[in-house]
C-alpha cells in the first residue's frame, strides 16, 4: 500500500537548502539559469545534480525518447520508456524540487536554432554524443553568445582510470570535462560510473561558474 507523501512547501525547501549552503550562496544558485543540451548519460545526470543543489532555472533540450539501451547509464527508469527525454527528466526533477523553473524544448539543436534556443540562459552545458554536434554547438555559442559560459564533455568511455577525468579551461568562457581521449568503440562502450564521473565534473564546474567565476567577469 502506497503512503501519501505531503509535498514540502517552497519555504521548507528553501530553508533546508539555505541551511546546507548558506543564504547568500543559495540565492545565487536559485537565480542561476542553466541550459542542458542533450539529456543522455551526461546531461540527465548533470540536470539531476543541479536540481538537488537548488539551481533555480533549468532549460532541458533533447529531441529523443527514452529507450532500453539508455538505462545502463542515463537517469531514467523502466516507467519512462517511450517518453520524450525532456518530459521524463522534468518529471524526475520536480520530484526532487517541485518549485524549480524548468523549461523544455523537445527539438534537435542545429546551427539554425542556436540563436533562438539559448537566449535566456547564462550557462550552457554541452552533453551531446556526436563530435560534429559538439563542435556545432560550441561554434554557435561563440558566434551568437560570446558573453555566455559553456561547459563541455569529451572522453568518458569504458571503465578506465577515474583520475583521468578532469576539468580544463580551454578558452575564457569555455571549459572541458573528461579525459579528452577515450571514445566509445566496440568493446569499450559507455558505462554508468565513468559517465557519471564526467557529469559530476560538468555539474561542479557549473556551480563554480555560478558562485565564483561569473562574479569576476570570467577571469
Amino acid at each position: 500500500m502506497e503512503r501519501d507523501t505531503k509535498i514540502p512547501s517552497r519555504e521548507e525547501i528553501r530553508d533546508i537548502l539555505e541551511l546546507r549552503h548558506g543564504k547568500e550562496i543559495q540565492q545565487k544558485l536559485s537565480d542561476a539559469r542553466v541550459a542542458v543540451a542533450g539529456l543522455g548519460g551526461l546531461g540527465s545526470n548533470v540536470a539531476v545534480q543541479l536540481a538537488r543543489t537548488g539551481v533555480g532555472h533549468l532549460h532541458l533540450i533533447d529531441y529523443d525518447c527514452v529507450d532500453l539501451s539508455n538505462l545502463n547509464r542515463q537517469h531514467y527508469f523502466i516507467r519512462h520508456l517511450g517518453k520524450p527525454k525532456t518530459d521524463a527528466l522534468r518529471e524526475q526533477l520536480l520530484e526532487i524540487h517541485p518549485y524549480l523553473d524548468i523549461r523544455t524544448d523537445t527539438v534537435k539543436v542545429t546551427q539554425d536554432n542556436v540563436a533562438e534556443l539559448f537566449t535566456e540562459d547564462e550557462i550552457i552545458c554541452e552533453a551531446f554524443d556526436v563530435p560534429e554536434n559538439k563542435a556545432m554547438l560550441v561554434n554557435g555559442i561563440m558566434e551568437h553568445f560570446p558573453e555566455k559560459y559553456l561547459v563541455c564533455g569529451s572522453g568518458m568511455a569504458g571503465f578506465g582510470d577515474s583520475n583521468a577525468i578532469h576539468t580544463r579551461k580551454v578558452m575564457k568562457r569555455i571549459y572541458l570535462c573528461g579525459d579528452e581521449t577515450t571514445e566509445a568503440v566496440e568493446g569499450r562502450g559507455l558505462m554508468a560510473p565513468r559517465v557519471a564521473l564526467c557529469a559530476a565534473h560538468e555539474a561542479n564546474m557549473i556551480l563554480e561558474l555560478i558562485l565564483n567565476i561569473m562574479q569576476q567577469g570570467g577571469n
